[in-house]
């Protein structure tokens, strides 16, 4: 049923005055809101003759293509702010994905708005890489009729700072495009960076194509919509643990935790292969440490903003180079900063900092995402979590993660936890539910894909089901495992291959599972089954990546650039899909 349209804030009446009509319309059909709009047309006509008149001509409408890359989604997001920004200046806005749009498409457009995200070492994200890598090709079209803008968005952590952006806009120059506005480069706190770039963007554009006629005027109404309250990382919900389990065995060498979390009351509606943005809190113990190296211990203030606001765990580039400026020491090279945090830094020349430098010198704590490991339809109101605590040694000091720790040892069941939902709408079960799934998850990266098990099994799903899982010993660290032995036993799961890494003499991971069941896994995708991926970037997708690619190379009888080829297809046809971190 549709949801009657409810008044914005903004309309103009007082705010009791907005109650009563939104307590009107929540209950009026169609037909009545319909007669009703007509005899308060027909009542000004009669009370004000001269406020009807002709009709004018539609005025013109510049169009505007907002194009975006996106791994996590904050760009897609930011190109329907753009969008909706646009359309109340009068513009005819489009939005799309680069996984949908060649370079020239691109070149086809008068005025064009990249939001283009940047994904580990400098990486675009899967999904734009195939225009990525056309736009840099030598046969790539010219961009001679196209104005154009970029916002970046990156994590200054990683020393190639919002590369794909960078790269992306000064190619789009080279290749004769009219640059109206300068790039901006965001980091991970980038909402207040980009709203106000987005409106002097649109400002200028709006100036330079006369958008919208001269004379015309546009109406905008903001209609509000289910989901508009929905938690956020700014206002996060804070959700009570109902369940807090360790899964690892006693004499495993991870802690991986299983965490269940309600939703109740938090309107937060999360479909399998979404992942829960978790607001955490730092260790006070090195709150203190940090405190203490910059000679504030005591200052109470001070500890609740670096426990609680500011990120204390990272060390950039950009943090170093201040503060040799504020302290006056000679500036480290840049590959100091890899593996060290701000505490590191505060030692090479200890209590040189003021309160308020310090906090000037660092970051807002970013939230970390958590691939839900579990369906509403399974599990109702609540979301399940796979969390592994992250401990290392690190230039002789140990290390430990923000969030894994912070669940793992400073919450149990009855505490809460602040969270908000980031969607992956990339990364959903085939809407053809008898499609075959292939899901390669080791570790927590198994998460989604015990979603994706809920799912299929609440829905009936007739497709055939097929995971490998992998860590590091059988009997300690088999996450999930009488749960995946009763799904097999249902039939749910269809086949379940494992590689435990320590469990033989030579380290067995999944890729080499992959390799020995390389015939069967060419016979899925033969059938049309999609191939999902989740974990670590930096190494396991890579070699999951490029063992797939020799299968297809091996049992397809064809070269490396036939296989790529087609796995290149496969991707486009959206069955190989990764969600990596």
């Amino acid at each position: 049923m549709q949801t009657a349209p409810m008044l914005p804030n903004t309309a103009p009446f007082r705010e009791d005055q907005i109650a009563a009509l939104n307590r009107v319309m929540s209950v009026t059909t169609a037909e009545q809101r319909a007669w009703l709009s007509g005899y308060l047309a027909g009542l000004q006509a009669a009370n004000d003759p001269q406020a009807v008149s002709p009709a004018a001509p539609p005025a013109k409408r510049a169009p505007l293509t907002i194009l975006f890359g996106t791994e996590s989604g904050n760009a897609e997001t930011l190109a329907a702010q753009i969008r909706k920004a646009a359309a109340k200046l009068g513009f005819a806005p489009k939005v799309a994905d680069m996984a949908d749009f060649t370079p020239a498409q691109a070149a086809a457009c008068e005025n064009l708005l990249i939001v283009a995200a940047t994904w580990g070492e400098g990486d675009p994200p899967q999904r734009a890489t195939d225009f990525y890598e056309a736009l840099l090709a030598g046969d790539a079209p010219r961009f001679d009729k196209t104005r154009f803008a970029v916002l970046a968005l990156g994590d200054r952590a990683y020393a190639r700072f919002c590369e794909t952006g960078r790269v992306l806009d000064e190619r789009l120059a080279a290749l004769g495009g009219a640059r109206i506005a300068d790039r901006i480069e965001c980091d991970l706190e980038y909402e207040k960076a980009a709203s106000g770039w987005i409106g002097a963007t649109l400002d200028r554009l709006n100036a330079e194509t006369a958008a919208p006629a001269e004379g015309a005027s546009v109406i905008h109404v903001d209609f509000a919509r289910p989901g508009a309250d929905a938690p956020t990382r700014t206002r996060p919900f804070e959700a009570e643990i109902s369940e807090h389990i360790r899964l690892s065995g006693s004499r495993s060498s991870s802690d991986t935790h299983h965490v269940a979390v309600s939703l109740e009351g938090s309107g937060i509606l999360y479909e399998p292969g979404d992942s829960l943005g978790v607001v955490p809190t730092n260790d006070p113990a090195l709150a203190e440490a940090v405190m203490k190296a910059a000679g504030l211990a005591g200052d109470e203030t001070l500890f609740q903003a670096l426990t609680g606001r500011l990120d204390i765990a990272t060390l950039t580039v950009g943090q170093m180079a201040d503060f040799a400026r504020e302290t006056g020491t000679a500036p480290l090279p840049a590959d100091w900063a890899e593996g060290r945090q701000i505490l590191d830094l505060l030692e090479t020349a200890p209590g040189a900092l003021t309160a308020a430098q310090l906090t000037a010198l660092l970051r807002p704590l970013p939230p970390r995402y958590y691939s839900i490991a579990s369906s509403r339809k399974s599990v109702g109101e609540e979301a399940h979590l796979l969390v592994a605590a992250l401990r290392y040694i690190s230039h002789g000091r140990a290390r430990a993660g923000v969030a894994s720790i912070d669940i793992a040892e400073r919450h149990r069941e009855g505490d809460r936890l602040n969270v908000f939902l980031r969607p992956n709408p990339h990364f959903r079960l085939p809407a053809d539910n008898g499609r075959p799934v292939i899901m390669v998850g080791p570790g927590t990266g198994v998460a989604p894909f015990r979603g994706f098990l809920q799912e299929r099994e609440a829905t009936g799903a007739t497709g055939r089901n097929w995971l490998v899982f992998g860590h590091r010993n059988y009997t300690h660290d088999f996450l999930y495992q009488l749960e995946m032995q009763d799904w097999l036993q249902s039939k749910l799961l269809t086949r379940l291959d494992v590689a435990f890494s320590r469990d033989r003499p030579e380290k067995r991971y999944v890729q080499h599972t992959l390799w020995d069941v390389r015939r069967d896994l060419y016979a899925w995708l033969k059938d049309g089954a999609a191939l999902y991926v989740c974990g670590d970037a930096n190494a396991m997708a890579k070699d999951v990546h490029a063992t797939v690619l020799r299968i297809l190379a091996d049992q397809g009888h064809q070269d490396e650039a036939a296989a790529k080829a087609e796995l290149d297809a496969i991707r486009r046809d959206g069955r190989y899909l990764r969600d990596v971190y």
